[in-house]
Formats: structure tokens, C-alpha cells, sequence
């Protein structure tokens, strides 16, 4: 029987690269999303990378989940096997300004989101989380067992989402959940057709240093060039989106093909850091083009130095990413130089 798959915010960067994926392993997929930062065109992109026979395995729902309705509607009308929840707002620096969104939006709609699935006795989950949750680590690589202590409105939604997963699953045993910890995703799909398209100025390294190269926005502003690393600047664990859409898949087949899964953490990430300075040589290598940059003061919130451990991913997933910072850059700016407005058309003159 082939599995039916409910993917929340399946429309953006991370849902879509996912769903292709979902799509091209035999699932029939179900998308929810409200279009908040992102647009309907990456879900017709997504049918054509797949082809006509496997796009009629997806279906795409306008629709937000704090709204019950909208949830019950989808619940009532379809038997879904497991969820794929990426829904949520993730810009730290927002999160900052504006929490309320942030506890609107991840915490309320999360909630939400469990009470229908427990209704209709969907009890499989794949979540969402985050390497902020570890907040500023006093040691790297971080392990899952680490201490949790996000620095940030938005680390802790993720946070707060993880105890209550948790919590969910310590009174209801029936329940399967795994919390995917990411680091940060960056690349796009090979064809260069799908890609991250930020809405506003983007708030994540990547997105940032495609737009300048593509000459929608003058230079680079680098946050903070006096960390105590090796060339001043915050380094990440950075992870290719298609490694990342792997690990989820992965993740939900063993919800699938394992009994007593429980409710547990996984990183998600290279278990490499790269210095920001380090990633935009290797852009101006794949791309051939001159980054300028400004320095800037350090933005708060964000940490000095933050990579994955790996292994639990491996022994508990069979998992392991498969691309480094060239592949990535090279597949960014494959998707850059033919979508140089992202899914958007060009504005007119």
C-alpha cells in the first residue's frame, strides 16, 4: 500500500526539495501551506521535475494550520500515515523584533496541528527543529544530549515544540516522532528549477550572497568580524538541501519499518564548520563573480561558532551527508543564474 504523506509548509525552501524526493521514493504526497514565504509556482516546479505519472501523487492545499478548519477539512477527507512538519517562521533576527508571530505562528499552529492529528489517529511524526536550540554550545560538535538553551525567540519555539513532542508521546505511548535538529541548509536542486526564494531581504548567508551576485543587491553585509575564530566570522555547519530532504526521508521510513522509536533528537548537518568568509570564497569560485562585503556589527542572538556531531544520524538513521560547500555553491548558483529573481519574474523597467 503506498503511504500517504501530510507535508506542512511543503511549499517552501526545504518542503519542496523534500516532496520531490518523497515523491520520486513511491509516497503520495499531500502538501498544507499558507503561502506566508512562499509561493504556489515552486509546487508546479515540483510537478514538472517529477514528471506527470508521479505528480499525480501530490496534492496541494492553500491553507494555514492554526486555522482548525483548514486542518480538519484535510483530516477528514484523507488518511494520512505520517506528517512532515516544517511549517514555521525561522529568521532569528525577526524573531527578535516580532515574538508574538513567533509564538503564533510555530508554537500555536503546532499545537494545533497535533490536537487534529491525534483526532484522526495520525501518530507518526517527523519535526522540524533546529541547531539553535543549542543556543551558544560550550563545546562543538553538539551532541543531542547537550544541555538546551536557545538564545533566541525563534531557537526557542523549537525548543519549546521539542519538550511538548515529547510530552505528547510520554502520555501516549502509540505516538512515533523525530525531532530532526538542521544546521544550515543551503544549495538547491540540481536542475537549478528549485531553490530557496526568501521573501524581503534574506535574513540566511546563502540567499544573501546569490542576490548580490546577481546584482539584485549592491554587497554583502557580514555581521560581526571580531569572533574569536579563525578569520573573525560566525562559523556554521552549512548542509545541502538535498542532503537535508534525504534525512528526512529516511527519518520517516524508519517511523515505518520500526516499532519502539519513541520520541528522539537527530542532528542534521556535515559535522563540518565553515567560516562565513570561507563560504563566500567558495561562492565567488562556483560562480566567477566578486562578492563586495561590508562589515557589520555582530546582530544579537546569533552565535560564535556552532557545527553537528553526526554519528547519531548514522547509527540511528543510516545517515550521512553526501555534499560539501563546492557542491552547494555550485548548485546555488545554478539555481541563481536561471532564476535570478527566484520564482518571481524579473520587475519590469
Amino acid at each position: 500500500m503506498t503511504k500517504s504523506i501530510l507535508v506542512t509548509g511543503g511549499a517552501g525552501f526545504i518542503g519542496t526539495h523534500t516532496v520531490v524526493q518523497l515523491l520520486n521514493q513511491g509516497f503520495k504526497v499531500t502538501i498544507i501551506d499558507n503561502l506566508d514565504n512562499s509561493v504556489e509556482e515552486a509546487v508546479h516546479r515540483v510537478r514538472d521535475l517529477v514528471g506527470p505519472q508521479l505528480s499525480l501523487n501530490l496534492q496541494f492545499h492553500l491553507g494555514d494550520i492554526r486555522n482548525k478548519e483548514d486542518l480538519e477539512k484535510l483530516f477528514s477527507q484523507s488518511k494520512f500515515d505520517a506528517v512532515i512538519h516544517f511549517a514555521g517562521l525561522k529568521a532569528v533576527g525577526e524573531s527578535m523584533a516580532h515574538p508574538f508571530r513567533y509564538f503564533d505562528n510555530n508554537l500555536i499552529g503546532s499545537i494545533t496541528l497535533y490536537q487534529v492529528m491525534a483526532k484522526y489517529n495520525c501518530k507518526k511524526l517527523v519535526f522540524s527543529s533546529s541547531a539553535t536550540v543549542y543556543g551558544q554550545p560550550k563545546i562543538i560538535p553538539c551532541v543531542e544530549d547537550f544541555e538546551l538553551k536557545a538564545m533566541n525567540p525563534y531557537g526557542r519555539t523549537k525548543l519549546f515544540l521539542e519538550e511538548i513532542a515529547r510530552d505528547i508521546h510520554t502520555a501516549d505511548q502509540e505516538w512515533k516522532i523525530i525531532l530532526l535538529r538542521y544546521f544550515n541548509p543551503v544549495g538547491a536542486h540540481e536542475s537549478g528549477k528549485l531553490g530557496e526564494d526568501p521573501i524581503g531581504i534574506p535574513n540566511n548567508l546563502m540567499p544573501y550572497i546569490q542576490q548580490v551576485a546577481v546584482g539584485r543587491l549592491p554587497e554583502l553585509n557580514v555581521y560581526g568580524h571580531d569572533y574569536p575564530t579563525k578569520d573573525g566570522t560566525a562559523v556554521r555547519d552549512y548542509i545541502h538541501v538535498m542532503d537535508l530532504a534525504d534525512g528526512h526521508v529516511t527519518a520517516l521510513q524508519k517511523l515505518f519499518t520500526k516499532e519502539d522509536i519513541g520520541c528522539f533528537a537527530c542532528n542534521l548537518g556535515t559535522g563540518r564548520g565553515t567560516s562565513v568568509l570561507e563560504m563566500v570564497n567558495a561562492f565567488e569560485k562556483a560562480s566567477g563573480k566578486k562578492i563586495p562585503i561590508k562589515f557589520c556589527p555582530r546582530r544579537p542572538g546569533d552565535a560564535t561558532e556552532v557545527y553537528a556531531s553526526t554519528e547519531k544520524a548514522a547509527h540511528e538513521l543510516n545517515w550521512k551527508a553526501k555534499y560539501g560547500i563546492d557542491e552547494m555553491c555550485r548548485d546555488q548558483w545554478n539555481w541563481a543564474r536561471q532564476n535570478p529573481w527566484g520564482y518571481k519574474k524579473p520587475p519590469t523597467k
